[in-house]
């Protein structure tokens, strides 16, 4: 009896354990989504504490510097601009919160449709194999060593009205091959499984097999793949506008990079203009990372050390 006491407790305090023990409460995963929801939260949420319209040209007085860092060579900081102005006349967290989520906006369209042309012609390479796979694999293979960026500015620097889906569609044209190739590899994987084989032999169709069967155990992988074609996007768009080749039009964390450079601001002592907005990035692109990782652990037991019997 005194066993069979003791033993109930443990057992109770083992499943109060096993409820925590869910592999989608990886810390990673929950740390950078987080970090990624805050920025999206502070784009929904940030207009209603805040006058977006002091991102215009002009709105607000010049070169404030953020009011708890005052500086000589500048005029003295205001409470109505805590993250202190540029020398276009900007308020630095009006353009903050305009732009962060502009950025992010950019980086999921671009990844959104290479994802799309990514599993399409994956699944479709992968399966199909033959001739079929020959051709996807080789054109893939063919865009993956071609320098993107120089062939992005290019076509940007031909593109005149430039607004935020039109760069995006346009990253999203050398965003398809990575996961292309990724998703091929999968499911060259997948289909010697047996699930697989009783599909074909029940006599369900290719695409049946393909979307119904195959993609649903393969959402961790391109849940993890899509994060990091964000991150991939963001960068390159990032890399287009500091180069001001952006829109030009619309606040961006990118262009405001551009125009700090442009107006030398960082021999001048200007950090907050530049420095808020690598800030923000450095924070998404920490926050996409972790989702990655986090979700690769999640798909793969033996990378968050779960022995495997």
């Amino acid at each position: 009896m005194t066993t069979l006491a003791t033993a109930r407790p443990t057992a109770q305090k083992a499943i109060r354990i096993n409820r925590w023990d869910s592999p989608w409460l990886n810390p990673k995963f929950i740390t950078g989504s987080v970090m990624v929801l805050s920025v999206v939260l502070m784009g929904l949420l940030g207009p209603l504490f805040w006058d977006v319209k002091l991102a215009r040209v002009g709105s607000s007085p010049l070169n404030l510097p953020p009011i708890w860092a005052p500086n000589p060579n500048f005029p003295p900081p205001s409470p109505e601009h805590p993250l202190g102005t540029e020398s276009n006349g900007r308020d630095m967290l009006a353009v903050i919160i305009t732009g962060a989520p502009r950025s992010l906006q950019v980086g999921l369209i671009a990844a959104g449709v290479g994802m799309l042309v990514g599993i399409l012609l994956g699944f479709t390479a992968g399966f199909m194999g033959g001739w079929v796979d020959s051709v996807i694999r080789t054109v893939a293979d063919s865009v993956i060593t071609i320098p993107s960026l120089a062939i992005l500015i290019v076509i940007s620097a031909y593109v005149r009205q430039l607004d935020i889906s039109s760069m995006a569609l346009i990253l999203g044209l050398f965003a398809w091959a990575g996961p292309t190739r990724l998703i091929r590899a999968q499911v060259l994987t997948l289909r010697e499984r047996g699930y697989v084989r009783m599909a074909r032999l029940s006599g369900l169709s290719t695409f049946d097999i393909m979307f119904k069967e195959m993609l649903p155990n393969m959402l961790p992988y391109l849940a993890s793949s899509f994060a990091g074609n964000v991150s991939g996007a963001i960068l390159a768009a990032t890399s287009l506008e500091a180069l001001g080749l952006g829109p030009t039009r619309i606040p961006t964390l990118g262009m405001t990079i551009f125009y700090a450079i442009r107006a030398a601001a960082i021999i001048r002592g200007m950090w907050w203009w530049w420095g808020f907005p690598i800030l923000v990035l450095i924070i998404i692109f920490s926050g996409l990372f972790l989702i990655a990782t986090g979700l690769d652990e999640i798909a793969n037991p033996r990378l968050r050390g779960v022995k495997t019997t």
